[in-house]
């Protein structure tokens, strides 16, 4: 009963600290746009964190060193390069948050003295092996924008209220629950900015439990991979997921991830860190992964897990090279230049260990349209990778309403296909449907048992889907329930006999009366 009433203690903590942030987020922002404001909430929570981080880390359980209150002088250069080869940065103790947040309202040059402090931290990782995993991490929290407002009072006020608002939450204490709050209030922000910025902002976020789905069934039954990666990782939601859900030894490697979008590249690696996941254990790299893929020297992967843009337009044929690179020639195909979905599925079927799995949400239409999809579709089939198809509920992601599905790979040769009907299971909340721990255990039951259950589960054999002209919608092979309600022909017969019986029995009886008033007339 007690571990029950300290989750629930901890879930009422959580919550109220996750009101008190999107409170901040809104009461200070003033007219300054949401999804650009976002950036300085995030950031300062992540110098907070980094600041305490390291702080500690520098104090070493030693109670007669309080970090926050030594001179910078005192720091040698051997204390220094040591922390920087540990911690990937270095932190002075005048730089850190809790020193500049002292004197924010007051500090006539905060928005200078901030821009030079996250300067100094990105460039104490330079000629450090942590160098590219630091530099640019505060490029989005731009003190000088004009966002901030138009002076520079202005923009002091508004960052002075940020750093006092995120100063104010009480995270307890740093080695129990304090790093999983912080890395939790920032997927928390992440997902409300997302939330409420449309389809902009939720492309690169996907909820957490669908990510919980997805990390369940590329690590299923592993009980240790070399590393997991993300193809199109946005702000590393996927990625986490993994490291949330398995012992951290199960991720030998670490964690990479190739990320397009700058500000969400940014996004990512902030939250490496605030899940305490040290530089030397992940690696995300800025770029287009179908042209200018990362990482080819680290594969093959274990576990891919990845949420790439739904139809997105590539240079596909455009690129004549493109269809002799690794990843393409097998298909003997391009995946079509207005949809590049099939491009990020084969990427990361080529990235994929023998032994590993990959789980890719993917748009629907994939499944069933022609041309060069249906082929790279043949492809995928005739040599047996695909495992698994899983139709989800509608309206599961910000942003968009769209029922997706989610493809399961691996390089082992399936005779068979298991398609999952899932589309029923969802619990409706406000804006979105979620999937419950439930729903996710009853996919996980019938994926790992690969049993046919009527209306949800079916094993089909590849000749009926060859039979299909390779088409792998979840609706062509997994019959939905008939919710209608079933009709008994036979008493529907004689109740419709004792109905017409009775009619004409009024009809005789108005045919009676109408003769008798006729006849008193006469």
């Amino acid at each position: 009963m007690g571990a029950k009433n300290d989750i629930m203690t901890s879930n009422q903590q959580r919550a109220a600290l996750q009101r008190q942030i999107w409170q901040i987020a809104n009461e200070v922002r003033g007219a300054v746009d949401g999804w650009d404001f976002k950036q300085y909430v995030l950031g300062t929570l992540f110098y907070r964190f980094i600041s305490e981080n390291f702080a500690l880390y520098i104090e070493a359980g030693d109670e007669s060193v309080d970090y926050a209150s030594l001179s910078d002088g005192v720091i040698t250069s051997a204390i220094k390069d040591d922390a920087i080869k540990t911690k990937g940065y270095f932190i002075y103790p005048s730089q850190l948050f809790v020193n500049v947040v002292k004197n924010a309202n007051t500090n006539e040059s905060l928005n200078t003295d901030l821009a030079k402090i996250f300067s100094e931290i990105e460039k104490s990782a330079i000629g450090y092996d942590s160098e590219n995993d630091i530099k640019g991490l505060f490029a989005d929290f731009d003190t000088t924008s004009n966002r901030l407002g138009n002076t520079v009072k202005d923009k002091n006020t508004r960052l002075a209220a940020v750093l006092k608002g995120v100063s104010g939450l009480e995270f307890g204490d740093f080695h129990g629950s304090q790093i999983d709050l912080f890395g939790d209030a920032y997927e928390f922000l992440i997902s409300n900015y997302a939330a409420n910025a449309g389809k902009s902002g939720g492309e690169f976020f996907t909820p957490q439990h669908v990510s919980k789905l997805i990390a369940q069934l590329a690590m299923h039954k592993q009980t240790t991979v070399n590393k997991i990666y993300d193809p199109a990782c946005g702000s590393g939601s996927l990625l986490l997921q993994a490291k949330k859900h398995f012992d951290a030894h199960i991720v030998e490697e670490g964690f990479f991830g190739q990320e397009l979008n700058h500000t969400t590249y940014n996004l990512a690696r902030m939250n490496m860190f605030l899940h305490n996941i040290n530089y030397d254990k992940f690696n995300i790299q800025l770029g287009d992964t179908l042209r200018e893929p990362h990482f080819g020297s680290d594969k093959p992967f274990d576990a891919i897990v990845s949420n790439p843009p739904y139809s997105v337009k590539w240079i596909g044929s455009d690129d004549p090279t493109l269809i002799n690179d690794d990843r393409f020639a097998p298909a003997g195909v391009l995946a079509p230049k207005s949809k590049a979905d099939f491009a990020f599925v084969l990427h990361a079927l080529s990235y994929l260990s023998p032994r590993g799995r990959a789980a890719i949400v993917c748009f629907p239409g994939i499944f069933y349209r022609g041309g060069a999809e249906q082929k790279i579709r043949q492809y995928l089939v005739d040599n047996g990778h695909i495992e698994t198809i899983i139709s989800l509920a509608p309206n599961l992601f910000y942003g968009t309403s769209i029922a997706v599905t989610i493809l399961v790979l691996s390089k082992k040769m399936h005779d068979k296909i298991q398609f999952i009907d899932a589309s029923a299971l969802f619990k409706k909340e406000t804006n979105n449907n979620v999937l419950t721990e439930s729903h996710i255990s009853e996919i996980m039951r019938v994926f790992d048992s690969k049993e046919n259950v009527e209306h949800f589960t079916r094993s089909v054999p590849l000749e009926e889907i060859v039979a299909k002209d390779y088409n792998l919608s979840v609706s062509s092979y997994v019959e939905p329930k008939d919710n209608r309600e079933v009709v008994d022909i036979a008493k529907l017969n004689a109740e419709i006999d004792a109905t017409v019986g009775k009619i004409n029995q009024l009809r005789s009886s108005i045919d009676e009366i109408v003769a008798q008033i006729e006849g008193e007339q006469a």
